[in-house]
């Protein structure tokens, strides 16, 4: 135009402007408003509207107090934008001012955005009075306004008023179901927001993208997988199907219902990605535990044009954390470091957590420290770091969190009081506890089974028992903390007893209590109730889970029913270490060395990793069938293939080995050369072991180590006793029974139950407690009546 020398009419210097205004020129634009000779009101309201866009509301306001007249747009584009910029206070105090102006009258957009103005800041008393505002000016029956003052009050937390509102209606439209079932979603009446779908689609409204984002996120709080697939067909048949928006929030849907293969489906049938539906896909891959293909989406975005913010970054830390990546965790930190997202609170919570969660405490807490803004997630984090790293600073930090007047939450007392029930510190736990009382969260289900757990492992059950009992909502959480306390404690006869009162309350155990109670089976080798579970498992559907494979496996061995043992082992359609590790150790324990060797030659084709239980297990393997200098290979390469160090259990094994072989010296010299103290157990095995060679040297030498550990330790004089006995050394015999019965010490009896008709009989050496000992005592006498028949002598040199 300016080449041809046309001279352009107010018209098209306005659509001049408008062109440079969408295409963000706004530098143009002005220039082209400012050769104007006589700019109307479209020019005017075309500038403020470019320069609320720009966020620049300072210009926007001087266009607007510079306007010669102004019209209901003008004043709109200046309440609009002051909303876009999120100062929501300011464009009620616009609207304020233009009903004292009088000059323009108030039409349904400026009611419309106020009330969106209102919603912001939830202020139901300002909203109320507008709504006031909307009647008397005689716009209640009008469908947009009407559908922002029930949007209004939903988002302002008051639902009775948005659902009374919206049933006085005259007309409604999609836009009015939309914003009242958005409402219920956002009120947490989930149920209700799917039957107001329900009878919108009986009226024959129909549906937008926005209905389908309210009854995905419906579906996706209430896990309700099925029923989100039923809208998901629905959604389809409406041609809604390929829309990108839907498809984001039918994907997140799915994510959050733990369904992430339908996931998967659905994002891998988009068209067009949207940053949306891959943040969706990468946190849900996270929740699920599914961490590495988290990261290869995470990856797959960056090399898309759509770039990332800060959902993606959170989404890949949890990622990295599961995983417990954190050299892929570090690398998407130095990505971080390079955008302004490095100073989001939620990002650096979540590089926090990776690194606690990655067992790299040192960081997380140079992280925490560096922090300028601090909120109640940082101090959670940082204190879950410390409880899940064993570190003794956790109850510091929670010190610290209290005096910087930071309230704690129900996830910061999970943390401490999993802490106190690590160091078996009661006193603090007590203290913790009176807290908790004091701020009302006594009562709460998650906080109180965390509790129950920390006073269990304190050893204080009876106090865990009350505690149960007094808890308000008893949930499956609240019974597997009670079980399980229990079952720690080796109380196994406890934990079947709530098992068993769980499940009168019509409670359905999950993966979690099955296994503990499976353990409780073993540990008191009770295969008739560990089969009766078995059944209940197979009904739920539950024999795929790895974890209950594992402890089945474990079960039955312990049990003595290896077939069934092997059985569970061959039929595991997933098995992961703790899986190879049971069979292992099954094999192991009943002597089937050879056998063990052979899982752990098929753990290095599976490529599993073995841990230390797997090598604790091959030890006991080689042990059984002599295998020395195996051993000792498999000992030395924890270190150098596995990167393992071995640990007490490992060393006790060795000795074990060495022992039975010949070698005392040998063992002797790698206990004194451990990198740790050694305990009773370890000297008590090697002590066991001289007695077997006659070795007096070394076995006085382990007897001194064990009851300078435990001057009180019955055990080592009946070892010691015993094997000066088989030397024919009586006066060092008769020295050790002397300090025995000045000592008060005896040596402790023998135990052993048995179960008949579902009741458990205990037995003591000695023992005239049970109701029928005459008859047991009388079929003693007649068992030692005919072994002495068969010829059978006691050595009665041996017997104490």
């Amino acid at each position: 135009m300016v080449v041809s020398g046309f001279k352009p009419t107010t018209f098209v210097t306005n659509c001049l402007i408008q062109m440079y205004i969408k295409c963000s020129r706004l530098e143009c634009a002005c220039k082209v408003f400012d050769r104007m000779s006589e700019p109307d009101r479209v020019s005017w309201n075309a500038m403020i509207f470019g320069y609320s866009k720009s966020g620049k509301m300072g210009s926007a306001l001087s266009f607007f107090d510079l306007m010669p007249a102004r019209d209901v747009i003008s004043w709109n584009s200046l309440i609009s934008g002051y909303l876009q910029n999120g100062n929501c206070l300011k464009s009620v105090e616009i609207f304020v001012l233009m009903g004292r102006d009088g000059a323009v009258a108030y039409d349904e957009t400026t009611f419309s955005v106020v009330l969106k103005a209102c919603s912001g800041q939830e202020e139901y008393s300002v909203g109320r009075q507008i709504h006031g505002v909307v009647v008397k000016l005689g716009f209640a029956g009008d469908v947009v306004t009407g559908s922002a003052v029930l949007d209004m009050y939903a988002k302002c937390k008051n639902l009775d008023e948005s659902l009374r509102f919206f049933d006085a209606m005259p007309v409604k439209n999609w836009v009015s179901w939309s914003a009242i079932i958005a409402g219920c979603v956002q009120n947490s009446e989930l149920i209700d927001g799917l039957e107001l779908f329900k009878e919108m689609q009986r009226e024959g409204i129909g549906v937008s993208q926005s209905i389908y984002a309210s009854v995905f996120r419906s579906c996706a709080s209430l896990s309700a997988s099925r029923l989100g697939s039923q809208f998901h067909g629905h959604a389809i048949k409406s041609d809604f199907g390929a829309d990108t928006i839907v498809s984001t929030a039918m994907l997140d849907m799915y994510a959050k219902c733990d369904n992430l293969l339908n996931a998967r489906k659905v994002f891998d049938f988009l068209g067009n990605h949207n940053l949306q539906s891959y943040n969706a896909l990468i946190t849900g891959y996270a929740r699920g535990d599914r961490g590495s293909e988290g990261m290869q989406l995470f990856l797959r975005l960056l090399k898309s044009d759509l770039g990332f913010d800060e959902i993606s970054l959170s989404g890949a830390f949890s990622a990295c954390a599961v995983m417990k990546g954190l050299l892929e965790g570090t690398q998407v930190h130095g990505l971080a470091i390079k955008t302004p997202f490095h100073y989001n609170i939620c990002v650096t919570n979540a590089i926090l957590d990776m690194y606690g969660k990655c067992g790299a405490l040192e960081e997380a807490c140079r992280i925490f420290d560096e922090m300028e803004r601090r909120d109640a997630v940082s101090w959670n984090s940082v204190i879950a770091a410390c409880e899940q790293n064993k570190n003794k600073e956790t109850l510091l930090l929670f010190v610290r969190m209290l005096r910087s007047r930071m309230e704690p939450d129900e996830f910061t007392y999970g943390s401490v009081l999993k802490a106190c029930a690590g160091e078996q510190s009661l006193h603090h736990g007590l203290e913790i506890h009176g807290r908790v009382i004091k701020s009302g969260m006594g009562l709460d289900s998650f906080v109180g089974s965390v509790l129950v757990d920390m006073y269990c492992k304190c050893g204080a059950v009876e106090e865990a028992e009350k505690l149960h009992y007094r808890i308000e909502e008893q949930s499956l959480v609240s019974w597997n903390a009670i079980i399980s306390g229990f079952s720690s404690t080796e109380q196994s006869e406890g934990a079947q007893k709530f098992f068993s009162r769980m499940l009168e309350m019509g409670i359905e155990p999950d993966n979690f209590t099955y296994a503990t109670v499976l353990d409780t089976c073993s540990n008191v080798a009770n295969i008739g109730l560990g089969k009766q579970i078995h059944a209940q498992i197979i009904k739920q559907d539950l024999t795929s889970d790895v974890y209950i494979t594992s402890t089945l496996v474990d079960m039955y061995s312990k049990c003595g029913n290896m077939e069934d043992s092997v059985l569970m082992f061959e039929k595991s359609p997933d098995r992961d270490f703790v899986t190879w590790n049971a069979m292992a150790c099954a094999y192991a324990h009943h002597g089937y060395g050879y056998e063990a060797l052979n899982i752990f030659e098929k753990m290095q084709i599976e490529r599993v990793p073995p841990n230390h239980a797997t090598f604790v297990a091959i030890l006991r393997a080689c042990a059984h069938i002599g295998l020395v200098e195996e051993a000792l290979h498999y000992f030395n390469s924890m270190k150098i293939e596995y990167g393992l160090n071995p640990q007490l259990e490992h060393y006790s094994s060795m000795v074990d080995i060495l022992g039975r072989s010949g070698r005392l010296v040998e063992a002797l010299k790698l206990i004194q050369e451990m990198p740790f103290e050694a305990d009773d157990v370890i000297w008590r095995t090697l002590l066991s072991i001289c007695r077997m060679h006659g070795n007096v040297e070394v076995a006085e030498e382990a007897a001194n180590y064990l009851l300078w550990l435990d001057p009180q330790d019955s055990s080592a004089y009946v070892l010691l006793s015993n094997i000066y006995a088989d030397a024919e050394m009586w006066d060092q015999v008769s020295k050790m029974r002397k300090i025995m019965r000045r000592g008060g010490m005896k040596k402790e009896p023998g135990c052993s139950w048995i179960e008949i008709q579902s009741e458990v009989h205990m037995f003591l050496v000695g023992d005239k407690a049970h109701m029928r000992c005459k008859d047991i005592y009388m079929n003693l006498d007649l068992l030692f009546d005919e072994m002495k028949w068969d010829g059978y002598v006691p050595d009665e040199e041996q017997l104490y």
